[in-house]
């Protein structure tokens, strides 16, 4: 969930959580009232629990390729012994150590033995 819906979500669920006592008492208070009151308080807490316990949308992931092995790529092939991700989807840690061998042979083909963000 990104950060400006969280925000979103738990102000209003502290808005619907506060407000319950004043919809209560603005008239005679009966059971109607109550049950109301009791319904939009249970939905405001539970928003505000739902919106907390949702995961960050800046978490950061981490990519590690260790002691890889050797990787060839022909005919246009393209061959990473490291790490290749799109470029532009997010943070992340991205580690590389002791890659393996990548070679390439022919037109269009392409090696890299390290962190390929394309």
């Amino acid at each position: 969930m990104s950060r400006s819906t969280k925000i979103a979500v738990v102000s209003v669920a502290v808005v619907l959580t506060a407000s319950t006592p004043f919809f209560w008492l603005l008239a005679d208070p009966g059971t109607g009232q109550l049950v109301g009151a009791s319904v939009q308080g249970a939905t405001g807490v539970a928003a505000l629990v739902w919106a907390l316990m949702q995961p960050s949308a800046t978490a950061q992931s981490e990519f590690v390729a260790t002691d890889t092995g050797r990787a060839e790529a022909t005919g246009g092939g393209r061959t990473t012994t490291g790490v290749r991700r799109p470029s532009g989807t997010g943070r992340a840690t991205v580690r590389v150590e002791r890659t393996g061998d990548a070679t390439s042979d022919g037109p269009g083909s392409s090696a890299n033995s390290g962190v390929d963000l394309g």
